[in-house]
């Protein structure tokens, strides 16, 4: 393969008429939570969806104009995606005008005879340990997911709602399995109507879901959780903004009980 020119039409519109909720909320995210430091290996991981793809671009022009010393590979795992969604999928990248490095494997199939009747849960899993054991096969030091603003408040929400817990998704973490491996989501602060206004402008279009057992597999819960949260938007716009920042601002003095991998305290504990 050739290697890809990063599009100067993508670059333009990142620098004006989306750099206030992409660029900046990229670059604010990198520096809140210092997800990135000098003479970073980063392994970016392509989806083959919007999310990744606006993240690529968004490290194309982060290399650019802001950081010049770090390395950054794109890599897809073709886990037994649909042909024509892995050609869709390149031909995306051509338009960013990014080379993405394509890995073979067998982790849609394995799921699906481990787990016939539910294969998506534990497809995610082996997809996410694949791609950690990737990146550090590639000499990386991070590995960069595309989730963002919406992402995390779902995520806070459906913990609540369904597991009785309050935990969200965190900006970085260290991998407990894969040492000396670090998972980062620079796109934390942006939300996902800007990112599919991006895409929108630039004319890319996406492919149907990749695998068969996604179209038997719908995460119904998220879709719950994000119904809400745009039903809630209609009456107070800010609503969202709120639920996000709830996760930075606990009052441990007013909690019944919390945990940690030490230990649990109870509010009796304190009284």
């Amino acid at each position: 393969m050739n290697e890809e020119v990063y599009s100067v039409t993508v670059s333009k519109s990142l620098n004006k008429r989306f750099k206030s909720v992409l660029l900046n909320r990229f670059l604010r995210a990198i520096d809140n939570y210092k997800l990135i430091e000098e003479n970073d290996k980063i392994c970016v991981a392509l989806s083959g969806g919007k999310d990744s793809l606006v993240l690529a671009a968004l490290f194309e022009e982060y290399k650019l104009h802001y950081n010049k010393n770090i390395e950054v590979i794109y890599l897809t795992m073709n886990s037994g995606f649909k042909p024509e969604f892995m050609q869709n999928h390149i031909d995306n990248c051509k338009k960013i005008g990014i080379e993405t490095k394509v890995v073979e494997s067998k982790v849609y199939e394995i799921a699906n005879k481990m787990s016939p009747e539910a294969p998506c849960f534990l497809c995610a899993r082996m997809r996410r340990g694949f791609l950690y054991q990737q990146a550090k096969d590639l000499g990386c030091n991070k590995l960069a997911l595309g989730h963002h603003f919406d992402d995390a408040i779902e995520t806070t929400l459906i913990n609540m709602f369904y597991a009785g817990t309050f935990k969200t998704m965190l900006p970085k973490a260290k991998s407990k399995n894969f040492e000396g491996i670090e998972l980062i989501r620079p796109m934390y602060l942006i939300k996902e109507a800007d990112i599919r206004r991006f895409v929108a402008y630039h004319d890319i279009t996406f492919s149907s879901k990749g695998c068969e057992f996604q179209d038997r597999n719908e995460d119904t819960k998220r879709k719950e959780v994000k119904a809400l949260i745009d039903q809630l938007r209609k009456t107070y716009e800010n609503i969202d903004i709120n639920i996000f920042r709830a996760a930075e601002n606990i009052n441990l003095e007013s909690v019944l009980g919390y945990f940690d991998d030490e230990e649990t305290v109870s509010f009796l504990d304190k009284y």
